[in-house]
């Protein structure tokens, strides 16, 4: 007789938006180069390619962070100029971690740029994770902040 286990995985999302006195197409260059991440993302070292395509679904990109931690990344959507989709497959303590960045012009130069993430994991405590969701928050919201800076120079 197998006993029913239950398990236990822990949820959440993490949602971030800024807006950025920058022209539409000079934000999407920026966000659509996804190896350009080091000029914006916080603690980014370096990011590679892993995939001969450079954009678009099937586009592999990897994350390697100052403290050396590697993280593997997948678009899985692509709508031009509008937003991509990635799932993160190795190097987060997550079962699954999906991310969307989308803009939406306001006006001839002002854009709304979102940055969203669905999180899911068993190996954390509830603790931990709620830890790791503030620290999420943390990360897009500065990132953001670094982007919104180099955008509006």
């Amino acid at each position: 007789m197998v006993k029913n286990v239950k398990k236990i995985f822990h949820t959440g999302s993490v949602k971030k938006t800024i807006k950025i006195k920058s022209s539409h197409d000079k934000v999407w260059r920026k966000i659509s180069n996804i190896a350009g991440l080091p000029t914006w993302v916080i603690d980014v070292k370096k990011t590679t390619y892993l995939s001969k395509k450079k954009k678009g679904i099937g586009a592999v990109r990897l994350i390697t962070f100052a403290d050396g931690n590697k993280i593997e990344e997948h678009v899985v959507a692509w709508r031009n100029k509008e937003s991509f989709t990635y799932i993160a497959t190795e190097g987060l303590p997550l079962r699954a971690y999906i991310a969307t960045i989308s803009i939406k012009p306001k006006s001839k130069n002002l854009v709304e740029l979102t940055w969203e993430s669905y999180l899911n994991s068993e190996k954390m405590s509830e603790n931990q994770f709620l830890e790791f969701l503030a620290f999420m928050g943390v990360f897009y919201e500065t990132s953001l902040e670094n982007l919104k800076e180099i955008l509006e120079k």
